[in-house]
């Protein structure tokens, strides 16, 4: 009896995190490669890459002049006769003529087009990263599920094994029915934990599979162990990089300058247009002449004096850029906040790691292995040494779900800061 103790002992050992590695898994997906097929198939990241583009052909439009106007007309046809020989003022008419913007108009009108393409270049840039982080925040959620999943199915094994030692010593005498009803109950609660955990990892699957542009019910294998680091930057630095690396920054700042671009064309619209034409009339011999073909040469301008309409305009873009210029300001603050607000999560999540993995699942562990040679002597009872089983279970999933906060901590400053974390930051051992 106190053997299958002793084994059950044993068998508790491999939920002690790092003890015992979970199996490998030659089909698990890299993280890596996810995240590449995400940035290659999302359909709402190619609809915001394709926004971009779509946009960026507005460029050449709003800097192009206006076409050309050919006109054909008959001029000075008598109406009693419509015979192009009775006067010499009668002629067929060919006049081609242009508008030209006032110097500057065209450019500035480039300008606005470009700021606007600019900014859904950054929306899409900073889609990206926010593509990237949801693809890791699933990945971290799945691997906790599959670690939960996995010592919720480990302890119900070894519930089963406490259940039948229950159930031999109270046959015999020696135990108590409230023993295998506790054993029981706390099977029962294990399953329910189980099944709640299965669905989980089920719902996680599909929504990584929905991120990748897969079918959602795609199978997502277990995924391999995760080395926990500690980032190397602090809270200041990452909110420092965060103006230059997030894209979105630049969206906003060309919007800035998207209604600079305007007031500078409001400002222009105060000076007229040209437009420039040149005509050719073709006579016939009439009883004047013998028909000499004219040519004509005509210039007209707009005559921009309704001002109120103008000054308006310009009133309005300059009020575009104060509101640009305080949107900036506060995409900045909450950029700001929300690094420090997942920083401090973070640095939270990791000294708890740290905690968990030096004292208190080595401490439930001698709690569980004292328990069971009290057990053997019979200074404790087996509610005691059941619940020393549950705290311990409880613990390593606790361990489990604090890496995952912790990986997708570093996930959500990585978008918000714009900088891959991981790559500058050492490796630590957990």
């Amino acid at each position: 009896m106190f053997r299958k103790l002793i084994e059950i002992f044993i068998c508790v050992l491999i939920l002690l995190p790092g003890s015992v590695q979970a199996q490998e898994n030659v089909n698990a997906p890299a993280l890596e490669d996810l995240i590449t097929e995400a940035l290659e198939n999302n359909p709402d990241l190619e609809a915001a890459r394709e926004r971009w583009i779509m946009n960026s052909f507005q460029v050449p439009q709003a800097e192009s002049l206006d076409d050309p106007m050919l006109t054909l007309g008959l001029n000075n046809y008598p109406v009693t006769s419509l015979e192009g020989n009775k006067t010499p003022m009668t002629g067929r008419v060919i006049q081609l003529s242009q508008k030209f913007p006032f110097p500057g108009k065209l450019a500035a009108r480039g300008d606005i087009a470009e700021q606007r393409a600019l900014w859904d270049k950054a929306v899409y840039e900073d889609q990206k990263l926010q593509l990237i982080q949801r693809v890791k925040e699933a990945f971290y959620r799945i691997y906790y599920l599959d670690r939960a999943v996995g010592i919720t199915g480990m302890n119900i094994e070894l519930l089963d094994d406490f259940i039948r030692l229950a159930e031999t010593r109270y046959e015999v005498g020696q135990g108590l029915q409230q023993d295998v009803l506790k054993a029981h109950v706390e099977r029962s609660r294990m399953m329910d934990r189980q099944i709640k955990f299965q669905q989980q990892r089920i719902a996680a699957a599909a929504r990584l599979n929905t991120l990748l542009n897969r079918p959602t019910g795609t199978e997502i294998p277990s995924l391999p162990e995760i080395e926990v680091v500690k980032v190397g930057f602090s809270m200041e630095e990452l909110q420092e990089v965060s103006q230059e690396q997030r894209p979105l920054y630049n969206a906003y700042r060309s919007l800035v300058e998207r209604f600079r671009a305007e007031e500078k064309l409001a400002r222009l619209n105060y000076y007229p247009d040209i437009n420039v034409g040149a005509g050719y009339t073709i006579r016939r011999e009439n009883m004047v002449d013998d028909g000499e073909d004219f040519v004509g040469l005509q210039f007209s301008v707009n005559l921009p004096v309704y001002r109120q309409r103008r000054e308006a305009a310009v009133a309005q873009a300059e009020s575009g850029v104060r509101m640009a210029l305080r949107q900036y300001d506060n995409f900045r603050n909450e950029v700001f906040f929300r690094i420090h607000d997942s920083y401090s999560e973070l640095e939270k999540n990791y000294n708890l790691l740290r905690l968990f993995k030096s004292g208190i699942i080595p401490q439930a562990s001698q709690s569980y292995e004292s328990s069971v040679s009290a057990y053997q002597v019979g200074r404790v009872d087996f509610l005691t040494l059941v619940d020393a089983l549950i705290k311990l279970y409880q613990d390593n999933i606790e361990f489990y779900r604090l890496v995952s906060a912790h990986e997708q901590n570093i996930a959500r400053l990585e978008a918000e800061s714009g900088l891959n974390l991981k790559e500058n930051t050492p490796t630590v051992n957990r």
